[in-house]
């Protein structure tokens, strides 16, 4: 009598370290080391079909070998999709083609571009694949999963260079002759309370932090408005927040905080300031309040303040964005 137990515990203490051919093979000369039967009996044992291991035995009495870390003949294996199904690539490109994107006649939209709906899409048109297999495709037709990217700066002005060139010129001659030169900006306006907010953190299982269903401002909380003051010499930012509105005054008034806390006494012999910022919102070039708040505080202060707005479209450039307001 065979004891399949015993053959199911050999085998499942080397499954692990086993190759699926050697799998087989080892199949195979237990089955043939019990003599009749054997087959059936290591099959039950475990659990590997008969065809598989009659295939071990035959591979076993032809003596073949294969060469070193191969698991397969050369050419044996099931045959990739794009072998057996030709058209299966050409219609894949046709669907993730950019210049299909949108066109109310083809099977997808640029909107519709997911793996599982480019699958579906292909079982319609008679292929039978599965949406793992259209990612792997995909990757090996050079394809990847982007965002798109802020590169375009549209239409730029003729002296764009020149206004850059004197902005440049601007800050170092202040900066070397021992001059405060500041970048300012105003960052994005947080809802203060209980609110939604990206990213997660370590919390136990089922417990999340409970937050409100909507984000309505909170009428006795109001909202944070960051205004940045960054000194461009010391590479040291300084922030106010407001609980308001992002204005002209509020941001005068985040300068006059950065002179008073910080300023004054790092530049004791300072007769000017000069202050880099974008062309809009509460410190925009158009702003009337803004030049007159300004003004109010070249007098309270005795410094001859002077103002460089960046061209439009170029706020990126202001020196705030990178060494600031990156890292809140």
């Amino acid at each position: 009598m065979i004891d399949e137990q015993a053959i199911g515990e050999r085998y499942r203490a080397l499954a692990g370290e086993l190759d699926e051919r050697r799998r087989r093979l080892w199949a195979a000369a237990e089955a043939r080391s019990h003599g009749r039967g054997g087959s059936a009996a290591v099959a039950r044992a475990t659990g590997m079909a008969l065809d598989t291991i009659r295939k071990g035995r035959r591979e076993l009495e032809s003596g073949e070998t294969l060469a070193g870390g191969r698991v397969r003949r050369p050419g044996g294996g099931r045959k990739s999709l794009s072998e057996s199904d030709p058209s299966l690539l050409e219609d894949l490109e046709r669907l993730v083609d950019e210049d299909s994107r949108g066109d109310p006649e083809r099977p997808l939209r640029w909107t519709a571009k997911s793996v599982r709906q480019l699958a579906e899409a292909l079982r319609e048109a008679g292929h039978e694949v599965h949406f793992t297999t259209v990612a792997k495709l995909l990757r090996s037709l050079g394809y990847s999963l982007q965002a798109n990217l802020k590169t375009r700066e549209g239409a730029s002005h003729p002296d764009r260079d020149r206004q850059f060139r004197h902005i440049g010129e601007r800050v170092s001659e202040a900066i070397a002759a021992g001059q405060p030169v500041v970048s300012v900006d105003t960052k994005k306006k947080e809802l203060v309370g209980d609110f939604k907010n990206g990213g997660r953190e370590w919390r136990p299982v089922g417990e999340p932090v409970a937050v409100r269903t909507h984000d309505f401002k909170d009428k006795e909380l109001g909202k944070a408005v960051p205004y940045g003051v960054y000194d461009l010499d010391e590479d040291t930012g300084f922030v106010s927040v407001g609980i308001s509105n992002d204005t002209a005054q509020f941001s005068v008034a985040s300068i006059r905080a950065w002179w008073e806390q910080l300023g004054r006494e790092r530049y004791p012999d300072a007769s000017e300031l000069v202050i880099t910022a974008d062309c809009g919102g509460s410190n925009g070039y158009r702003t009337r309040l803004w030049k007159t708040e300004l003004q109010a505080l070249a007098d309270e202060t005795g410094l001859a303040i002077s103002v460089c707005h960046f061209p439009p479209g170029t706020s990126k450039w202001n020196k705030i964005e990178h060494r600031l307001f990156s890292f809140i």
